[in-house]
């Protein structure tokens, strides 16, 4: 039986673009374009659709197709219940790619309609060095960007490039609005973008200091990659032909500072909350929800799991994540508002398991070199200090090791890593057969794992028991 299609209500020909969004990838449908897409039906609000912005050579296959089918696309929404709800969305009005066409967003990002950038570039997105949370001015692509201003490769390129038309344009301010899962994601986005223009054009950057406000923001949907079985699934399921679907769980929150120096949609009538500070939210998601994908990932690729609802159905790892929420994570987050934490942790639980998502476990494997300095290692330095149990996160980083460096899972499969911001010499570290070199690596310099005691001899003995016993009989002596 085919799931019904709910469509949009409004006329898409009667919606201009408001909003610029550079990386459309599957989040950013299901989450940004999927709220903008409910305030639509509002007839006051058609003055903020979006305009979609693909800068990588990757971005052809999505941008063929959503072209061919003029933006538009299907999300499911798929319940906890077992109920999937299917929406055509239509928010996504424009498209460009900067392969095809550079000088359209440019010019785009220059326009006097748009008046928000927003940004899904991911965490290692935004150049920034692990270690001192400065921008990386020495990145080869960014020099060619600094000295080549009207040929930009990235992303900040792209944004001076267009910022300096729209200055000399004499229009009107711009809000850039990041929407990747970083703590004080507002604040990354000013340091990259105002260091990289600095460097470039300091008339530029005194404009930018009056006329671009980069608020911070949560976000929150678990969405999976969709491989082509999960096209030709979604499309049989939907009764649909198309060929760039979404799905996503049925949990959406999205929490805005409310500072947008030249207006915003108003989002608050679709559910999205807006507050003077984003801090606490953003503590709360970042170290429950994305420090637990973290540490369930590798333990549960290395054991051969490759859903991660299969991966909580699975004893062990279902009472190392939640173990990990109330021992070691619950001290250091503060409830947000009339947040119930408890409440919060056992949904985190139920969306993890949920068989109608059943979200990859690669994915969350994906760019763990950007992930632990977000999500980790924050709150494992506060461990360290307090004297806390380390065990749990020091089998973390075994088993990352184990998963980086041997390539093979407990069952003796092979596997591709895929970690795009490793550098040259963090492949060294994980090369090397001296397991406390790994403790070097760029993901961990915010906190000097091998100057404690306490952290290394759980360590070493993680290390060692993993490669001789595997990940989940490790985890099985863990527990008990």
């Amino acid at each position: 039986m085919e799931t019904q299609v709910f469509s949009y209500s409004y006329n898409r020909e009667q919606v201009k673009p408001g909003i610029l969004h550079i990386g459309v990838g599957n989040f950013h449908r299901a989450h940004e374009e999927y709220y903008t897409n409910l305030l639509l039906a509002d007839d006051t609000q058609r003055q903020w659709g979006i305009c979609g912005a693909m800068l990588l050579p990757s971005d052809e296959r999505l941008y063929r197709a959503l072209k061919a089918q003029s933006g538009e696309y299907t999300l499911t929404v798929c319940g906890r219940d077992g109920k999937d709800e299917t929406y055509r969305i239509g928010s996504l009005v424009e498209l460009l790619w900067a392969m095809e066409d550079p000088k359209a967003v440019i010019n785009k990002i220059a326009h006097k309609d748009i008046r928000i950038l927003t940004l899904t570039i991911t965490e290692g997105g935004y150049n920034i060095e692990k270690a001192t949370g400065a921008f990386m001015l020495d990145n080869e692509q960014v020099k060619h960007d600094l000295q080549h201003p009207s040929e930009p490769h990235t992303v900040f390129g792209y944004v001076a490039e267009g910022l300096r038309c729209r200055m000399a344009a004499g229009n009107r301010p711009i809000t850039i609005l990041s929407c990747d899962n970083l703590k004080h994601n507002g604040n990354t986005a000013y340091r990259a973008f105002t260091t990289f223009i600095q460097a470039q054009d300091a008339e530029l950057a005194a404009w930018v200091e009056k006329n671009v406000t980069f608020p911070n923001s949560m976000v929150d949907r678990i969405t999976p990659a969709t491989r082509p079985d999960d096209i030709v699934r979604l499309n049989a399921k939907n009764g649909t032909a198309d060929e760039a679907p979404v799905y996503c769980e049925d949990f959406i929150q999205w929490v805005v500072e409310d500072n947008f120096i030249a207006g915003r949609p108003a989002w608050e009538k679709v559910g999205v909350e807006f507050t003077d500070n984003v801090a606490a939210y953003e503590n709360m998601k970042l170290s429950l929800l994305n420090a637990s994908h973290t540490l369930l990932s590798y333990p549960s690729f290395l054991g051969g799991y490759r859903k991660v609802d299969e991966a909580m159905r699975n004893e062990r790892i279902c009472k190392l994540v939640r173990t990990f929420m109330d021992v070691d994570i619950t001290p250091y987050v503060p409830a947000p508002g009339n947040t119930d934490l408890e409440l919060y942790k056992q949904t985190l639980i139920e969306r993890f398991g949920n068989r109608s998502v059943s979200d990859q476990v690669a994915r969350l494997c994906f760019d763990g070199i950007s992930k632990f300095p977000v999500y980790i290692m924050p709150n494992l330095g506060k461990m360290i200090q307090d004297g806390a149990d380390l065990t749990r996160q020091a089998y973390l980083i075994a088993a990352y090791r184990h998963y980086l460096k041997y390539k093979v899972d407990d069952n003796g499969t092979t596997y591709e890593v895929n970690d795009p911001w490793m550098t040259e010499e963090d492949k060294r570290w994980i090369n090397s057969e001296e397991p406390l070199d790994f403790l070097s690596l760029s993901a961990f310099q915010a906190v000097n794992l091998k100057a404690s005691e306490a952290f290394t001899s759980h360590y070493l003995k993680m290390v060692e028991a993993i490669k001789q016993q595997g990940a989940m009989h490790t985890l099985e002596s863990i527990l008990s």
